[in-house]
């Protein structure tokens, strides 16, 4: 099965002179817990204000395949825990899906609880390349003092966490730019991507970005008709996103989207940003801090 418009996803990077695309904010995880995730989106309607209908709703076969069909070359599986004692189990299975998923970067992840530090030095050392933080799902404080010594870690060993820290699509305790920019003064070295662009507070995470050299930003839903309708990106920043060019990574939330990929790789097109800004953000940037 296709969407509309995923024939244009090969025109668009082949346009650009690349071999390819590079994703680093795809959702792959075990089945029940993608049902779940699935069925949060399926009643996103009274829980944001309108209908999310998942556009690549397909077996992780058929998805794997969607991917590479587009010409991603490598991508992620972003999985997050809600609650203690999850994370473990979803390092556990996220390391043997990149094990038998060779273009899947390892990626891992934590819970401030005890013995996280533990786990993560240990993901850190068995070749986990990327971690994910969810701090609306997780309803966690990034600075939780159980975090202390993970982010320390990160930090020493310079892996990307890509972190949900916005308010979108709905605010939770602890989203915003305050808690990220409190974490950042103690721990000034992290490499934090900072998801979805920090939507909605662009402006905001757009300073963090350069104020700390280590911050960049994925662009995922960010700039898509979707997305502007509730939270428009400020055409007063297309400026900065110009001077930051070299820290904005391209993410799609692939498969947990409401329209077709190519929708996400034309809307940056859109900006006007010029074929070396897009070369960078869909290819370039993410090669050099994933080194591929």
């Amino acid at each position: 099965m296709a969407v509309d418009g995923d024939e244009r996803v090969e025109a668009f990077w082949r346009g650009l002179g690349l071999p390819g695309l590079i994703d680093v904010h795809t959702h792959f995880m075990p089945e029940r817990v993608l049902a779940k995730v699935w069925a949060y989106f399926d009643a996103a309607g009274p829980l944001v204000g309108r209908a999310w209908p998942i556009a690549y709703r397909y077996e992780e076969d058929e998805r794997l395949a969607v991917l590479r069909g587009f010409g991603v070359r490598a991508f992620t599986s972003m999985v997050y825990p809600h609650k203690p004692g999850m994370a473990q189990w979803l390092n556990g299975w996220a390391a043997d899906f990149a094990a038998r998923t060779p273009d899947c970067l390892r990626t891992a992840t934590f819970f401030p609880e005890a013995g996280a530090e533990d786990y993560v030095r240990a993901e850190l050392g068995d070749g986990a390349r990327v971690f994910k933080a969810h701090v609306q799902v997780g309803a966690y404080d990034p600075g939780d003092a159980r975090l202390d010594g993970v982010w320390g870690a990160l930090a020493e060993a310079g892996a990307p966490v890509v972190v949900h820290c916005g308010s979108g699509p709905a605010p939770g305790k602890h989203t915003g730019p305050e808690p990220i920019g409190r974490l950042l003064a103690r721990h000034p070295r992290l490499r934090l991507v900072v998801a979805h662009m920090g939507m909605p507070e662009y402006t905001d995470f757009l300073g963090l970005a350069e104020r700390y050299e280590g911050v960049l930003l994925d662009t995922t839903m960010a700039f898509t008709d979707f997305a502007e309708r509730a939270a428009p990106f400020p055409r007063t920043e297309r400026g900065r996103l110009a001077e930051l060019g070299e820290r904005i990574l391209f993410g799609s939330d692939f498969p947990n989207i409401p329209y077709g990929y190519a929708h996400a790789l034309e809307v940056l097109a859109r900006l006007e940003l010029g074929d070396d800004w897009l070369r960078g953000v869909c290819y370039g940037n993410a090669g050099r801090v994933f080194g591929i």
